[in-house]
């Protein structure tokens, strides 16, 4: 009898110090993912505040173009770069509005999948936001100095086609090129150069982010 109850308050200690051993892992834990999501909110402020500097860019252009049609252009060259130009910024502003619903749709309360998901959510479409608005430059450095032109009451392209041509000449190949170079440095036989290429255009935010995410899973697991 004195065995068995020996046996039942070692049982008994074992699960009690068992149980404060988990109690204590799972305190540990909370703290340390507590540190890391209180971090990563803090590495996606730059973020943040660059999309609402993108909002106030793609506005100068909207702004360009209004200035442009208020001058009510007849020219059928000044109208499309008028377009153009208001396309473009209308553009800029509505993909920086994304990428910021993508930051405001991160619940740091979910469990760590989905906020890794979430996370690349935002890097894809911040990709996209890049490359579309920046790589656009390539071409549309020649209906932005149309439209200025049109607000002095000149049209470029009847007083000076070949910088239209020749700008365009050059744009166009280069964009295409800027395509192609990224077609192939994300082919399967160039190995890490696509994602080192992916890394550096998504900036230090997100992949900062996303590192401490990452720690966070790797914690869970051990």
């Amino acid at each position: 009898m004195e065995t068995l109850m020996e046996l039942d308050e070692l049982k008994a200690t074992w699960q009690s110090l068992d149980r404060r051993l988990q109690q204590h892992n799972a305190i540990n834990l909370q703290l340390f993912r507590d540190s890391r999501l209180d971090k990563a909110r803090s590495r996606l402020r730059p973020l943040f505040w660059g999309q609402i500097a993108q909002i106030l860019f793609g506005l100068l252009f909207v702004l360009m173009a209004a200035a442009l049609w208020s001058r009510q252009p007849e020219t059928a060259s000044v109208v499309i770069a008028g377009v153009i130009v208001h396309l473009y910024g209308v553009v800029t502003i509505a993909l920086a509005g994304g990428t910021l619903a993508k930051i405001s749709a991160i619940d740091y309360a979910a469990p760590v999948l989905e906020i890794q998901k979430q996370l690349t959510a935002l890097r894809k479409f911040y990709m996209r936001n890049g490359m579309i608005t920046g790589l656009s430059w390539w071409v549309l450095w020649v209906p932005v100095l149309m439209v200025l032109a049109g607000l002095g009451g000149g049209d470029l392209y009847a007083r000076a086609p070949s910088v239209i041509w020749i700008g365009l000449g050059i744009g166009v190949p280069g964009l295409l090129a800027t395509w192609w170079f990224h077609r192939w440095a994300h082919h399967p036989s160039h190995g890490q150069l696509g994602k080192r290429l992916d890394d550096s255009a998504v900036g230090g935010s997100i992949r900062k982010t996303q590192s401490l995410i990452d720690e966070i899973a790797r914690f869970e697991q051990e």
